[in-house]
């Protein structure tokens, strides 16, 4: 019930979108408040949609990568990538492009070490990728893949 609400004010508070405007800020930090927007986002549209969350920008020293959620989808551990683009016209690659196999691979191992140090090896897991595109003054367009992938071992 409580994430029914949260989704639903956030979801009206992003119907302008959730990307800045251009001239507010350097594109980095541009691109890097649309992300933390994008994630928060995220997290409630998962938690509407079932998920039981356990972890948010889970990293771990010396392994590079992050993973930016994990939860509960029924019995199935889900390790959730999540891509946020703020879309100016149709010539950028997708969110989901951005998952790429170096991508694949930092998600898997982080995946790996995650379910050792719970001691959740038995588990049953699988990778998904969320994609949100955003333009200035519309709604997010919001993507769920569930078991978009298989990351690559090394």
């Amino acid at each position: 019930m409580i994430s029914q609400i949260m989704y639903s004010v956030l979801n009206f508070a992003a119907s302008k979108g959730l990307a800045e405007a251009r001239m507010e800020a350097p594109v980095k930090q541009r691109a890097r408040k649309t992300g933390v927007r994008g994630e928060t986002y995220a997290y409630w549209y998962l938690r509407r949609h079932g998920y039981l969350l356990v972890a948010r920008n889970y990293t771990s020293p010396g392994i590079k990568g992050e993973l930016d959620m994990v939860g509960y989808d029924g019995p199935v551990l889900a390790f959730v990538e999540v891509k946020t683009r703020a879309v100016a016209d149709r010539k950028q690659p997708s969110p989901e492009e951005a998952v790429n196999a170096d991508k694949r691979r930092y998600i898997g191992r982080m995946a790996r070490q995650f379910l050792r140090t719970r001691r959740a090896e038995s588990t049953p897991y699988r990778f998904d990728v969320l994609a949100i595109e955003t333009r200035a003054g519309t709604r997010p367009q919001v993507r769920l893949h569930k078991g978009a992938f298989t990351p690559e071992l090394s």
